[in-house]
C-alpha cells in the first residue's frame, strides 16, 4: 500500500516492502514540491504509462511498479488495477519527469500539494 507524506517542502512516496521489490527500489521517492509542475486526477492510471519498464514490474492491466524510460524522460509508476490515480508532472532536471500513482485519496493529495500562494496550506499524510 503506497503511503504519501506531504510537508512544506517535500512529497514522499513510501512503498510497502512487497511494492519496493516490485519497483526494484530500496528508498522512498522524495519529490521537492517546488519541482511539481502539474497534478492531475485520472480514473485509469495505466493510460499514462509511456516508454519501456526498466527496472520494475509490469503485468498489463493489473499492476505497474518501477521506472519507465521514454524519449520524454524517466517516469515512476506505482499503480494497481481498479484504483483511480494521480499524475504528477515534474520540471526537468530531477530523477523523474512524471510520477503516476494509484490512490483513492487523489483529491486530498491535490489539496495537500497546493502551492503557498493558494489557500489551505499545511502538512498532511495520505495512505492508500
Amino acid at each position: 500500500m503506497v503511503s504519501l507524506l506531504v510537508d512544506s517542502d517535500t512529497l514522499e512516496v513510501q512503498l510497502a516492502p512487497f511494492e519496493r521489490v516490485l519497483a526494484r527500489r530500496k528508498e522512498p521517492l522524495r519529490i521537492d514540491r517546488a519541482s511539481i509542475v502539474k497534478v492531475q486526477l485520472t480514473e485509469d492510471p495505466f493510460t499514462w504509462l509511456r516508454g519501456v519498464r526498466a527496472p520494475g514490474t509490469h503485468v498489463p492491466g493489473r499492476l505497474a511498479f518501477g521506472t519507465w524510460k521514454s524519449v520524454f524522460g524517466d517516469d515512476f509508476a506505482a499503480i494497481r488495477t481498479g484504483r483511480p490515480g494521480v499524475v504528477i508532472d515534474l520540471d526537468a532536471g530531477g530523477e523523474f519527469e512524471r510520477v503516476v500513482l494509484a490512490t483513492r485519496h487523489g483529491v486530498a493529495l491535490v489539496k495537500a500539494l497546493q502551492r503557498d500562494d493558494e489557500p489551505e496550506q499545511g502538512g498532511s499524510a495520505v495512505a492508500d
